[in-house]
């Protein structure tokens, strides 16, 4: 079997996209993604999972792939009763497009066999400094509406990573209310530690 490239990557992204988020703005957003930012070549992260071209949407869809089967799982075939797929899409796809245009490459003197070299790597350079999940609901924000839970499942999924938790109850009473969100950040670890290279 052939491996997948990041062409098919896109393009396997642009369908879930498309198939199943329909709200008004889904395509601005869209398009904002496609041509008017770095999302299909930026990494998921600067030196540890998916540091790599491509590797941000690579993740998103790792991790929509756990969530749909960790919903599957847990509220069975007749899950849509409780979350729309719509809802699934946005979640898992968009939840970290804090990370968009925020890494560029750099070179730093490496020595390797005894020689100094300019090797690449991921500098990381916010220029909008607003949080990690909370960043994510905001730019999506600028085009569509989100519910409540899918607002509660991006702003929150990094769980107990979230430096916000210090001396707040605020994750876990957004997660005891909306138990889509414990699932949705359980799927982002399982893509993260399961599924892509932990450097």
């Amino acid at each position: 079997m052939e491996e997948k490239t990041m062409i098919d990557y896109k393009t396997e992204f642009i369908k879930i996209f498309t198939d199943n988020i329909k709200r008004e703005g889904a395509n601005a957003l869209l398009d904002y993604l496609t041509n008017h930012s770095d999302f299909f070549v930026a990494p998921a992260s600067g030196r540890r999972h998916s540091a790599f071209e491509g590797g941000l949407c690579f993740h998103s869809l790792n991790t929509y792939h756990r969530y749909k089967k960790n919903i599957i799982k847990e509220y069975g075939e007749k899950y849509f009763e409780v979350i729309s797929d719509e809802s699934i899409a946005i979640i898992a796809l968009l939840h970290d497009l804090c990370k968009v245009n925020t890494y560029n490459v750099d070179y730093r003197n490496q020595k390797v066999d005894g020689q100094w070299i300019q090797v690449p790597y991921y500098a990381y350079n916010n220029s909008l400094p607003y949080g990690h999940g909370e960043k994510s609901v905001y730019i999506i924000s600028g085009y569509m509406r989100l519910t409540r839970e899918e607002a509660m499942a991006i702003n929150w999924h990094m769980g107990g990573f979230d430096p916000r938790n210090q001396g707040s109850s605020d994750m876990a009473d957004a997660f005891n209310r909306y138990p889509t969100a414990v699932l949705f950040h359980i799927s982002d670890m399982e893509a993260v530690y399961l599924d892509e290279s932990i450097k």
